[in-house]
């Protein structure tokens, strides 16, 4: 019989410290893209693919993902009250009514592989995936989710969400060993966590999308301190490597680093861009914007991503 992905696992237990001072009492998850928080786009995209539990594993400055999560009565009311409809359904659909949130305290703060291993007493004997908020990835069909889970319903093993990364940047991933496979998926024959550019295998890069089988629960309670004196999911996986077979697969469409102020204020310009009641007065500020910075010997340096996202907004 085959197995299909129900349960998500989202690690939101970390401090946030790359978003200080804003991440002191609010959690980095939070943080807005335009009009919805991070995490929020990553609960949408599990949803997308077929996930009916999610499993948030928190720490105990984060009870503003369970609230967010949760129904907000007074508000619900006091929207009604008013008339609007619009915004109430809003509010009330965070979360579709066939799925359940669940959440678990990681008390110690020991890296990511010991936060999968807290979702263990939920996810039980199942496969899960694993979603970072930080990596937001805007792909089509259904999802990056939706996408390895259409290859895991093929070959039912692990698959891990990749994208290829300049050499010179391997250190900051996990970087895989891959052999061919099929069309967009490689056979991991090894896995290595953040190697120097001369020693990287490749430049695929393991990105905030995973899919494991409920395998890699008993060898993460096996696995000692790696890197940071952390408990590494990547060494985890090199483990299972030598028991499972373990997919890459390069996912249609494009990741933003929200875990780099770079990376959170690009995917902001362009889901500004893209928002349905705010894009056309965004493009025109940024039209305007790029007439500035063009015809001003005295303006201001800006970041190349910037300049690229204010010059498109001119072009359209």
């Amino acid at each position: 019989m085959k197995r299909k992905i129900r349960k998500a696992v989202f690690p939101v237990a970390g401090l946030g410290t790359r978003f200080l001072p804003a991440t002191k009492a609010s959690p980095k998850e939070m943080l807005p893209i335009v009009d919805k928080p991070l995490i929020q786009y990553a609960v949408e995209e599990a949803v997308a693919a077929g996930i009916d539990t999610l499993v948030f594993v928190i720490g105990r400055t984060k009870n503003a993902i369970a609230d967010h999560f949760d129904k907000a009565y007074e508000l619900e009311t006091e929207l009604e009250s008013r008339g609007k409809k619009d915004l109430l359904k809003v509010v009330q659909s965070i979360v579709p009514t066939n799925v359940s949130c669940v959440y678990v305290r990681q008390a110690d703060a020991l890296g990511l592989g010991h936060a999968v291993l807290c979702a263990k007493p939920i996810v039980g004997q199942e496969p899960c995936a694993v979603l970072l908020a930080d990596d937001m990835i805007d792909a089509p069909h259904g999802g990056a989710l939706a996408q390895m889970a259409a290859h895991f319903d093929k070959y039912q093993c692990s698959i891990l969400g990749v994208e290829r990364v300049p050499h010179e940047e391997t250190q900051k991933y996990g970087i895989v060993t891959p052999l061919p496979f099929a069309k967009g998926l490689s056979n991991v024959d090894g896995i290595v966590e953040k190697p120097a550019p001369a020693d990287a295998p490749s430049n695929l890069a393991v990105v905030g999308r995973y899919i494991l089988t409920p395998r890699i629960f008993e060898l993460l309670e096996k696995t000692p301190r790696g890197a940071g004196n952390e408990i590494q999911l990547t060494d985890a996986i090199a483990a299972l490597l030598l028991e499972e077979q373990v997919l890459a697969y390069e996912f249609e469409g494009r990741r933003y680093d929200c875990g780099s102020k770079i990376g959170y204020l690009t995917a902001t310009v362009e889901y500004g861009l893209k928002h349905p009641e705010l894009g056309e007065q965004f493009r025109h500020y940024l039209q305007g914007v790029a007439c500035t910075l063009g015809g001003s010997a005295a303006a201001p340096a800006v970041a190349p991503s910037s300049k690229k996202a204010a010059a498109e907004a001119a072009k359209s």
